[in-house]
C-alpha cells in the first residue's frame, strides 16, 4: 500500500497537505506528531472512512475508492477511537461480526473455528458470553481486536489503540500489536500519541507535523532528540541501550 500526494481541506483550511509515503508489508508503522497534524485524518483517507479531496491510495495496485466494500473488508481492517457498541452483544456476538463479510449473518463451521481461535488468541474464554457493557475497557479493547482478528485481513488499521486505557492495558495492547505482527504476519498501521510506545513496538515512524510528513523512516531514523524537538518543539532527552530508544522524555 502506498499513498500519493494526499490532501484534505476543512473549511477552506488544508489539514493535510501532499502527503506521500508507502506502508512496509507485515511490518508495524505508526503515524505520530501533535495533535492537529494531520496523522488520523490521514488514516482516515487510507481506510476510506474519510473522502480526499485529491491524491492516490493504492491498495494491491488498484485506487481503494474502486474497491467494493465487501472485498476490501476481506483484506483490511480498521478499528477507530470511537468503536463503541449501543447494542446488547456478547463478547462472542462482538466477535463474530469481523466474519460478515465472508458470511453474513448465516455462519459456518469454519467460521465459528475463527471465531473460537480469535477468542483463544486474545485470551477472551472465560469472557465471551459475557456483555461487552459489563467488561473493564482492557477487556473491552482485547475483544475489539479478536473482532479484527477474525476479519482475517492482512492489514490491520488502529487509530489510538491505547487511548483511555491504564499505564498496563496500554502496555498489553501495544505488546498485543507487536504479536499480530511477528505471530500473525499482519501488517499493522497505528496513530499514536505516545512517543514512548511508537519507539518500543514500532518498526518505522512516520512523524506529522502542520499537515506534511516530516520524517518518514525507521525508529532508529526518527526518533532522535533533533527530529522529535522540531516536530513537538520543546526539548526531548533520549535514553539509548545499545543504539535503540529506551525512554523518552521532555
Amino acid at each position: 500500500m502506498f499513498v500519493k500526494e494526499l490532501t484534505k481541506k476543512y473549511d477552506g483550511k488544508t489539514v493535510v497537505d501532499g502527503v506521500s509515503f508507502e506502508i512496509p508489508k507485515g511490518k508495524v508503522t505508526s503515524l505520530i506528531g501533535p495533535n492537529g497534524a494531520g496523522k488520523s485524518t490521514v488514516m482516515g483517507m487510507i481506510s476510506r472512512l474519510i473522502a480526499r479531496d485529491s491524491g492516490l491510495v493504492d491498495f494491491e495496485h488498484q485506487d481503494i475508492s474502486k474497491w467494493k466494500s465487501k472485498e476490501l473488508a476481506k483484506r483490511l481492517a480498521i478499528l477507530t477511537q470511537q468503536n463503541n457498541v449501543q447494542m446488547k452483544l456478547t463478547v462472542r456476538e462482538l466477535v463474530s461480526f469481523g466474519r460478515f463479510p465472508y458470511s453474513g449473518n448465516h455462519l459456518t463451521q469454519e467460521d465459528e473455528d475463527v471465531i473460537d481461535r480469535a477468542i483463544a488468541y486474545m485470551e477472551l474464554q472465560e469472557f465471551e458470553d459475557r456483555f461487552i457493557d459489563e467488561l473493564s475497557g482492557g477487556q473491552r479493547q482485547r475483544a475489539y481486536i479478536a473482532m479484527v482478528i477474525a476479519q482475517d485481513t492482512e492489514f490491520i488499521l488502529l487509530d489510538e489503540p491505547t487511548n483511555n486505557l491504564d499505564i498496563y492495558h496500554a502496555t498489553n495492547m501495544m505488546k498485543i500489536v507487536r504479536r499480530l505482527c511477528d505471530e500473525l504476519g499482519k501488517t499493522v498501521i497505528l496513530v499514536l500519541h505516545e512517543i514512548n510506545y511508537a519507539a518500543f513496538y514500532s518498526d518505522y515512524i512516520c512523524a506529522f507535523a502542520d499537515g506534511k510528513i516530516a520524517k518518514f523512516g525507521t525508529v532508529e531514523e526518527v526518533i532522535n532528540k533533533e527530529t522529535l524537538s522540531a516536530i513537538y518543539h520543546v526539548e526531548f532527552e533520549i535514553m539509548q541501550i545499545q543504539g535503540k530508544p529506551l525512554s523518552i522524555y521532555y
